[in-house]
């Protein structure tokens, strides 16, 4: 489990965990919002080069004004955001895979899927917002309730339907959050490792079990990319 602590209460978390055995294993990323800031790697580039800071440390806002007219979706992952503020708690946030994988169960049938992460029974019912929690006191929360007791989290699979959009991660699909899904287990947490421990095995995206195929969106391709590259250099 990979935790993103907040220095903004209105930034992204994030949830990366492992399904299966060395053997057979899928590395998955999930996050706090349902949809990726952009859909293509050159636009992410724009985006972020819309926002660098000027000689005086802050962006140039109508440079970003004009970029975010240009690439309206570009805005509906902050407008989420803004609209579903986080919990107070990582034990209490919902975490989604913004991307669609093609996974083709025994029948060989072979259906998109979507990755959602959701807190179980206590956790859930504590939806109260962040406000501006600091990353010490979001830790510190975290710490303090596997000292307690374990912490569950249901994965999910959403179930494509004819239509779906599966090749932008900036658009969820069709009332995602009423879908058909299927619960492929548990996750339970009993206790909080060392910062080293997370350096081996390497975590990879790309890595994925048999009858899950890699999406197929541009921002996957630029990610596995990316973690090629990073793992290369850490060696």
């Amino acid at each position: 489990m990979a935790e993103g602590p907040d220095t903004n209460y209105l930034l992204l978390r994030g949830f990366s965990f492992r399904l299966g055995s060395d053997g057979e294993r899928s590395d998955i990323l999930t996050q706090s919002a349902p949809v990726h800031f952009a859909r293509t790697p050159d636009q992410m580039l724009a985006f972020l080069r819309a926002r660098i800071p000027g000689p005086d440390g802050k962006p140039d806002l109508e440079m970003v004004e004009t970029f975010s007219v240009a690439n309206p979706e570009t805005l509906h992952q902050a407008s989420y955001i803004a609209a579903h503020p986080p919990a107070a708690s990582f034990a209490s946030t919902t975490y989604w895979g913004v991307h669609a994988f093609p996974a083709t169960n025994s029948r060989g049938e072979t259906r998109f899927i979507k990755f959602k992460v959701t807190p179980v029974g206590e956790q859930a019912a504590r939806r109260r917002a962040a406000a501006n929690a600091k990353p010490t006191e979001l830790l510190h929360d975290l710490e303090s309730r596997i000292a307690a007791r374990d912490m569950r989290f249901s994965v999910m699979a959403l179930l494509d339907r004819p239509g779906d959009p599966v090749m932008d991660v900036t658009v969820r699909w069709p009332d995602e959050d009423g879908r058909e899904a299927v619960r492929l287990g548990t996750i339970v947490i009993t206790r909080v490792e060392e910062n080293d421990a997370c350096d081996e095995p390497m975590f990879n995206p790309a890595t994925l079990a048999e009858g899950i195929g890699h999406p197929l969106d541009e921002m996957f391709a630029v990610r596995r990319a990316a973690y090629a590259i990073s793992q290369a250099t850490r060696r």
